[in-house]
């Protein structure tokens, strides 16, 4: 086969695994001062790729991933907000795009 043709498969092969998941950005509010202590809970799950602490409307946002759309769901709904310290969450399933560079998203 010709070479780019192997790349292109590949790359084709990627970005369908990469589609496969279910992903999506939460945003969280907290109980004054347990912002830290929220995130340090969340990087503890399996499901949460990255979890931070923010200045702003919210206190606290996490990029979460499943297999599918049901566990990404359930992650959210039954681990991340009922974890200790977390108020209120707004979850935005993420559509379509493209991560670039070092993005943490």
């Amino acid at each position: 086969m010709h070479p780019n043709l192997l790349l292109t498969e590949s790359w084709a092969y990627t970005r369908l695994e990469e589609k496969s998941l279910a992903k999506a950005l939460v945003l969280i509010n907290t109980e004054v001062g347990m912002e830290q202590e929220v995130v340090n809970q969340l990087k503890t799950m399996k499901s949460v790729k990255e979890a931070y602490t923010v200045y702003g409307v919210y206190d606290a946002v996490a990029f979460v991933e499943a297999e599918k759309m049901e566990d990404l769901k359930n992650a959210v709904s039954y681990d991340i907000r009922k974890l200790n310290g977390v108020r209120s969450t707004v979850t935005m399933m993420v559509a379509e795009g493209k991560k670039l560079g070092t993005s943490p998203f």
